[in-house]
């Protein structure tokens, strides 16, 4: 798609209100007028294809034209997973039911899927083993929909809390994940998984990224929920940036637990690495998937797969002070 073509689709569809709530925001961050932000973004868009939340993500207000041209915009990763993934492929990751079947290795705990075939039997044996479950819509993302409940609940034998079930059905139910008691000291009150990303290109195949979610007191670690991010080494596990929200607000430790985020090593990144890397060859026709990776005591486990990853939350104008974003990363990968 042509950039032009692009950025007229992206006209037609932009939520307006957003934008200007966007530039307000930056008025405030940057100093600039919005009416300066407005050209520059209007410019950034037909010369980069930057939406204003990729303007806002990577600070671009403040990044020259040749900084700005190694952002992957929203318009070129658009272009790179239509090219990547083979769009009759991304049901096995959209729909989270069909996932844990095709990775039940990887995902490696109990769930059920609950709709209008579910028995009113096997919903209960469900609930009386788990002392707390995980709600999650079938389909969806950003951490929206889903819940946590305990085993107090279903004290009666679960038929209130099964009635409530079924009114939202489709969902999956899935077994609460102890995460490693090393990753909830940096918030326990959320699973706090790495994001890696696999990348099959034609130049050569591996991980091109990783970054660790952390929550921020909620019970998911998504960034559009609150939380923060931080860049992983691929050679050591290591956080090598401070924590940054989808604000610009960054943190050298956790707020909340006081935990120190830059230099903190992930356990068993190695083997989370090598689970993804396997996991990447079952679909060969989806090649660049984003992994969602909890840490157990008994090592790492699949929490789900993205089969159209977010560009933003890799590219955290506070994870690279030099202005030069993730480009280079995939270059390595695909010709671009």
């Amino acid at each position: 798609m042509g950039r032009f073509l692009f950025f007229w689709k992206r006209l037609i569809q932009m939520d307006f209100l957003a934008m200007w709530n966007t530039m307000a925001f930056l008025k405030e961050r940057s100093g600039k007028s919005r009416l300066w932000l407005f050209c520059d973004m209007l410019r950034c868009a037909l010369k980069f294809n930057a939406g204003y939340m990729d303007y806002k993500i990577a600070q671009m207000y403040q990044l020259s034209d040749e900084q700005k041209e190694t952002q992957i915009t929203r318009g070129l990763s658009n272009a790179i997973v239509r090219r990547m993934n083979d769009k009759a492929y991304w049901h096995y990751f959209d729909d989270k039911a069909v996932f844990n079947e095709l990775f039940s290795e990887e995902v490696n705990r109990r769930w059920l899927k609950l709709d209008g075939s579910t028995s009113t039997e096997d919903l209960k044996t469900f609930l009386l083993q788990n002392d707390v479950v995980i709600i999650k819509p079938l389909e969806g993302s950003s951490g929206k929909g889903i819940e946590c409940h305990t085993k107090e609940e279903w004290a009666d034998g679960g038929e209130l809390f099964g009635r409530y079930l079924m009114e939202r059905q489709p969902l999956i139910l899935e077994e609460r994940v102890v995460q490693h008691s090393r990753m909830a000291e940096l918030c326990p009150a959320s699973v706090n998984t790495v994001r890696i990303a696999t990348l099959l290109g034609e130049r050569k195949q591996g991980i091109v990224y990783a970054f660790l979610r952390i929550g921020n007191g909620k019970v998911v670690d998504n960034v559009d929920c609150g939380g923060m991010a931080a860049r992983v080494d691929l050679q050591t596990g290591r956080l090598l940036t401070v924590g940054a929200d989808k604000q610009g607000n960054t943190f050298t430790q956790h707020p909340i637990t006081g935990t120190p985020i830059v230099g903190f090593e992930i356990p068993f990144f190695q083997e989370a690495m090598d689970m993804c890397l396997q996991a990447a060859q079952k679909i060969p026709q989806m090649r660049f998937i984003a992994w969602d990776v909890a840490i157990t005591v008994d090592g790492p486990l699949l929490i789900e797969g993205n089969s159209f990853p977010s560009h933003a939350v890799p590219q955290f104008a506070a994870h690279y002070p030099d202005g030069i974003g993730i480009m280079r990363e995939f270059r390595e990968f695909i010709s671009i």
